[in-house]
């Protein structure tokens, strides 16, 4: 369990940046908060994937990069609703 912690923290890193390449317009936040998003939103896609398809998503594995990916397009979408309103 802290084994897939860890790895969806570093799988993390690399998700957010390709989430925020992949995600269209401006998002604002520097490299911290892509940072932050992209380990949260691996966290999230590790959950996902790992409530959707068991042990399959967990880890370094195509599904589990795709989940990540997936987790931090969702809460890069979900930062940009909040921060736009607070604007």
């Amino acid at each position: 369990m802290l084994v897939d912690v860890i790895a969806w923290v570093v799988l993390g890193l690399i998700a957010g940046a390709i989430a925020k390449a992949i995600y269209p317009g401006h998002q604002g936040g520097g490299i911290l908060a892509t940072i932050v998003l992209g380990i949260l939103g691996a966290l999230v896609g590790g959950w996902l994937g790992r409530t959707l398809l068991g042990a399959a998503a967990t880890g370094f594995s195509i599904q589990g990069i795709i989940f990540a990916i997936i987790g931090a397009i969702i809460l890069i979408f979900i930062w940009g609703l909040v921060t736009r309103r607070s604007a």
